[in-house]
């Protein structure tokens, strides 16, 4: 290479640097060579600064000179000049991102496109090529440290940080809990839950014995550290140190709260590390005692059992408020290792280990004295079987049924709600017992099983319902709620026939031939309907065809007003099964559709409704835990909201009750003392037995209670010949209504005022004449009574004498 001559560094940086300067300084007007002996005199001080341009002497051989470098630069760019613009385009793109890495910024815009090569400020050229040299030479070191740092920092992010849950999850997002079905006096029925059986109390809520208990157990530092304790680390490693198998956890309160709710349970470092950090910020966002209750709230007690309520309910049948010091001190232990600790266990025994260890931490920890440490090691513990507690099931599994149809199965397994219902535990627990004991009578009749279901058809309220005999007797379907089944309901259909006929202009009067009769249609055998009794009881009057239930009126009036009007009325008040109308005809008024217990109650209830239609519902109130109210049934506390439409008039429903209740008109059939009368009450009721013995019902009800009963078999074996109305269902009709009467205040339906009752003539169903043999009151309609008296003449033989004839004419006896 050639000499250079000392002290002075080639043209072309000192060209740059002057070219600088003298822009720079150009619009100043300044003298040119003074700006000129500046340049040189600041590149000289540059290179001496940087170290590679000596005072004296030449530059250093064995160091490559920077001055070297900016000249192999300068000549690059020279024999490239043919490739300026694309060199331009790189350079400048390079130069921005090396600037934006620095945290310097280019001036806004982008070069101009005339712009020559080294129209560029020197000076910034200078820097940026200082820097590369520096950086390529010096500071790698550097370089790696900080590439270190950044890769370190990502890796923590990806691997401890990324998706890292919030601890406010812990509040916003509720855990599972246990919905708790009522009966309307707040006794529990039923908890429904998915998979973790919860219910969410506040800390004030639970017992002090089992606060002290867990945090002596389980976090004795628990009110002085800041998430996690490295006090409580140790004393884990030295205790487990010492034992073949870990017998200490380091996990404080805070952390086992926060893996159960926000963590997954692996056994990892980066779910260990997550843990801790979790940790850390939970305590610096809730206080301790939020955190505790949150805690006292999802820990698992055993099983599907979480929390301190449930725990408390499942092993003792009391609230977590009410734990005696042993009680609170067993459960304590229990989270460690429920299946271990579990009293109802392989090993029940080490629960009372577990117990004495938790007693003697809190006594250690000075949260009891020694007479109370000794006092709870003596005190008895009594734990409530462990089983599945459910009360008045087939109506808990209807419920359970009808709220996940409106609500999702989802949410009520989740929600945590408060249901209160309508049924009545009480009069539940007395009809099932009244169904068991009739039904131990009655299998010498081979009757198998029998269902109730009593309502207040007022509101549409259920108070009982018993599916079967017993829920949990598998060998014979017990599960089986035949409210809910269809059955062929017999003769207890007949009711809404007649209804229709006096809507329709039919008097309780009207007369009614009761002979043989039969109906042809194309394309079907001919149908000749007959009586129960085999009998034909000739003119009969529509009181005495309802009241006594026979057969050949009843279809000769469904004949009259058509089978299809029958089944829209139905349909109207609340029958559901009578969907393909071409199943049916005549023998439907006999029970030839079948209907279920809920819809047959609901038909007879707007009967006892005076015509208005209340659909059944089970369910007074929903709550959820925050105290909002998701539904009210506000029938029950304002009846004129409960009227959904009017299916027949208050007249025709009270003229259907009066001849339902009427004993003097059922006698013919069932006997003046028969079981379906009750002395000094006013109850309609009506009996329906199917042809083939499968199927007996008895129907009654007050303005405000109704009972339905079935008894049969669920194979859909016959019963006994004998067991019909009066000698199968009815006496636990019976009963089941004596139980919901008041004897001091006996019922009467209340009457219309368009009713007005008229002495008729039975035989005739007009006003009376001279020579009627029969006279009784009639109730009618205002405007629908007789308007024509009978002829004596038509009850007098024609072969007897003219003296004979004057004696017969007088009237007959008067029925009230």
């Amino acid at each position: 290479m050639a000499s250079k001559k000392r002290g002075r560094p080639r043209k072309s940086f000192l060209f740059h640097l002057k070219k600088n300067v003298y822009i720079s300084y150009k619009k100043k007007n300044k003298s040119w060579n003074k700006y000129l002996d500046q340049a040189y005199e600041r590149g000289n001080k540059v290179l001496q600064q940087v170290g590679l341009y000596k005072k004296r002497g030449r530059p250093r051989k064995h160091r490559k000179s920077f001055q070297n470098y900016l000249d192999r630069k300068d000549l690059f760019l020279k024999k490239s000049k043919h490739k300026k613009t694309l060199f331009l385009k790189k350079y400048y793109f390079l130069r921005k991102r090396i600037y934006i890495f620095l945290g310097l910024r280019k001036k806004r815009g982008r070069p101009r496109k005339k712009r020559k090569l080294f129209s560029i400020s020197s000076k910034k050229i200078f820097k940026l090529d200082l820097f590369l040299f520096r950086f390529r030479w010096r500071n790698v070191f550097s370089f790696l440290v900080t590439v270190s740092i950044f890769v370190s920092a990502w890796f923590g992010y990806e691997y401890i940080f990324k998706d890292l849950p919030s601890v406010l999850d812990l509040t916003q997002k509720k855990p599972l809990q246990t919905t708790r079905i009522l009966d309307r006096n707040g006794e529990v029925l039923f908890r429904i839950y998915e998979d973790e059986n919860r219910t969410l109390i506040p800390l004030s809520s639970v017992s002090p014995y089992l606060i002290q208990a867990t945090i002596s157990i389980e976090d004795k530092d628990f009110y002085s550290h800041y998430g996690f304790s490295l006090t409580g680390i140790t004393r884990a490693l030295v205790a487990n140190s010492r034992e073949e198998t870990i017998k200490q956890g380091g996990s404080t309160i805070t952390q086992q709260l926060v893996k159960n709710r926000l963590l997954t349970p692996e056994r990892t470092i980066q779910r260990k590390l997550r843990e801790l950090i979790l940790a850390v910020v939970t305590e610096g966002v809730y206080s301790k005692d939020e955190i505790l209750e949150m805690y006292l709230n999802q820990v698992p007690y055993g099983g599907s059992t979480y929390g301190a309520e449930e725990a408390a309910w499942r092993y003792f049948q009391k609230s977590a408020r009410d734990l005696n010091l042993a009680e609170a001190a067993l459960l304590a232990g229990l989270p460690a290792a429920p299946s271990i600790y579990s009293p109802f266990g392989s090993n029940p025994e080490l629960a009372f280990v577990r117990q004495d260890e938790v007693l003697r931490r809190m006594l250690e920890d000075g949260h009891i004295s020694p007479e109370q440490f000794d006092e709870a090691k003596n005190t008895e513990v009594v734990f409530v079987e462990d089983r599945i507690d459910i009360k008045a099931p087939h109506f808990v599994m209807y419920i359970k049924k009808f709220l996940a149809e409106k609500y999702g199965e989802d949410v009520l397994q989740t929600s945590g709600w408060e249901v209160r219902t309508t049924l009545d535990l009480a009069v539940q627990n007395e009809v099932e017992e009244i169904l068991v004991h009739e039904l131990d009578r009655l299998e010498r009749l081979r009757v198998g099983n029998g269902a109730v279901l009593v309502t207040d058809p007022q509101t549409g309220e259920i108070l009982a319902m018993v599916g079967s005999k017993d829920y949990f007797d598998f060998d014979h379907d017990g599960q089986v709620n035949v409210v809910n089944r269809p059955r062929q309901p017999g003769s207890s259909i007949k009711p809404l026939t007649y209804a229709i006929a006096l809507e329709n202009g039919k008097t309780p009067s009207s007369i009614i031939d009761d002979s043989p009769v039969v109906y042809r249609a194309a394309g079907s055998p001919p149908y000749a309907p007959k009586n129960y009794d085999g009998k034909f009881h000739g003119k009969v009057t529509l009181r005495e065809s309802l009241a006594s239930s026979y057969n050949i009126p009843a279809v000769k009036t469904l004949a009259e007003i058509g089978v299809n009007n029958f089944i829209d009325t139905g349909e109207e008040a609340g029958v559901t099964t009578w969907k393909d109308r071409k199943r049916f005809g005549l023998s439907l008024t006999l029970g030839g559709g079948e209907v279920t217990m809920f819809d047959l109650s609901q038909v007879y209830g707007s009967f006892a409704n005076q015509g208005k239609l209340v659909k059944l519902n089970p369910i007074l109130e929903i709550h959820a835990q925050d105290g909002k109210t998701w539904y009210e049934n506000t029938c029950v506390f304002d009846h004129d909201s409960c009227f959904e439409k009017e299916i027949f008039k208050p007249e025709t429903a009270y003229l259907i009750s009066n001849i339902l209740s009427d004993n003097r008109a059922r006698t013919p059939a069932f006997g003046p003392r028969s079981v379906l009368h009750i002395p000094g009450q006013e109850v309609a009721v009506k009996t329906g037995t199917t042809n083939s013995l499968r199927d007996n019902w008895t129907v009654g009800y007050t303005s405000d209670r109704l009972v339905a009963v079935w008894v049969g078999n669920n194979d859909n074996t016959p019963m006994s010949y004998v067991a019909s109305g009066i000698t199968g269902a009815s006496p636990i009709w019976n009963d089941v209504m004596r139980l919901l009467l008041d004897e001091e205040n006996p019922h009467v339906f209340e009457v219309p005022e368009d009713i007005v009752e008229v002495t008729v003539c039975k035989t005739t169903g007009t006003l009376v004449c001279t020579g009627c043999p029969v006279v009784a009151k009639e109730v009618f309609v205002k405007g629908t009574e007789p308007k024509f008296a009978c002829s004596a003449a038509s009850f007098i033989p024609k072969d007897i004498s003219e003296e004979e004839r004057a004696k017969l004419g007088g009237g007959g006896s008067i029925q009230n």
